[in-house]
């Protein structure tokens, strides 16, 4: 138990609403701090310090951290596929507030600082094939990471460095892969791909339609690491001593058509597919390479893709009753691809 106050950053947030809640049951002081109206946020502790504040200012985050102890820097403007693709400037913009909260942090004297970074970090071509090879922490490098996202992931990632050797903050970095789980984003254009699968699903099921929507081929390949072992990890990295970005994802790897696989199962159900190849669907295949972590910390995400799908499953399937009660609402069109997006302003153009 500790009566340290942690601080943390997009606490509104999926990953961030978890984060609080496992910090409190460890004894933590929490200040939750998001952007977005409480009634938005995805969990509210009660037992925690909630704050509504925009860190891209760096005033903001001067209050955010003061007097506090740790800060786990998650807030960041942020999505599925269909939102990063289409809002590459919004996604940028996030680098003020990690450049902010650093400089807060180092002028406050906080411990240790914990950033989120992603595997969209990681180099293009070496994502060009469904048969991928598992990601290394080392393939950053050469950098030509995703377009927008991955770029301020990046180079926020060398601002915490380079914090950490000019200042001496104990800043550790963890690069996320795709994290899913109850308590998340399900529909709206944010959600990724788990979420989206069950939702597309349970609409399915409700409406008596057979038929459901993959974004692309189908054979693009991911993993995806259930939320309890992400909380697990972030805590082995702030208080590890490991001061490079490792990966932090499962490495079970799975076909999106292997991920509806499941999801079919679960529901008891199968549906026709139609592939939608102008939708974002991202990078053709990235895994998770876990050499380092187990090697570092001696442990690695482990909880089965199949156990936490059937949880997230439930849950969207209970929360998509409430707000709909048993009905199928109207869904808009799927957003288009970069490259239809370009050919459209051409078109206009001419």
């Amino acid at each position: 138990m500790s009566s340290k106050l942690a601080v943390v950053a997009g606490g509104g947030g999926f990953i961030g609403g978890h984060l609080v809640g496992d910090l409190l049951s460890q004894g933590y002081r929490v200040r939750s701090v998001d952007k977005k109206p409480m009634s938005e946020w995805y969990q509210v502790h009660d037992g925690a310090e909630n704050i509504i504040a925009d860190l891209m200012d760096l005033a903001n985050c001067y209050k955010a951290c003061a007097q506090a102890d740790h800060v786990y820097q998650l807030a960041a403007d942020m999505g599925g596929m269909g939102f990063i693709e289409t809002h590459k400037a919004e996604c940028m913009l996030s680098v003020l507030i990690n450049t902010h909260m650093l400089m807060a942090a180092k002028d406050t004297g906080i411990e240790r600082y914990f950033y989120s970074s992603s595997a969209c970090v990681y180099n293009g071509d070496k994502q060009v094939s469904e048969d991928v090879v598992a990601l290394k922490e080392e393939d950053a490098y050469p950098a030509m990471p995703e377009d927008g996202y991955g770029w301020e992931k990046l180079f926020s990632e060398r601002m915490c460095t380079h914090f950490r050797e000019d200042y001496g903050l104990e800043t550790r970095m963890a690069r996320f892969h795709n994290v899913y789980g109850p308590d998340g984003t399900w529909e709206g254009g944010r959600e990724k791909a788990p979420a989206a699968m069950c939702r597309k699903v349970i609409e399915a099921t409700l409406s008596g339609d057979h038929n459901i929507e993959i974004w692309g081929d189908g054979l693009q390949t991911r993993s995806f690491m259930y939320i309890d072992d992400c909380l697990i990890g972030v805590q082995k990295f702030l208080h590890g001593d490991c001061i490079d970005p490792l990966n932090l994802g499962s490495d079970e790897l799975v076909t999106i058509n292997q991920l509806l696989d499941i999801v079919e199962d679960i529901a008891g159900i199968k549906l026709d597919r139609r592939y939608n190849l102008d939708a974002p669907k991202g990078v053709n295949g990235r895994n998770s390479d876990n050499t380092l972590i187990s090697e570092t910390f001696g442990w690695a995400p482990s909880i089965r893709l199949r156990e936490g799908m059937e949880k997230t499953y439930n849950w969207i399937l209970e929360e998509h009753n409430k707000k709909y009660h048993g009905t199928v609402p109207r869904r808009g069109a799927a957003p288009k691809g970069a490259h239809v997006l370009k050919k459209e302003r051409e078109a206009a153009a001419t």
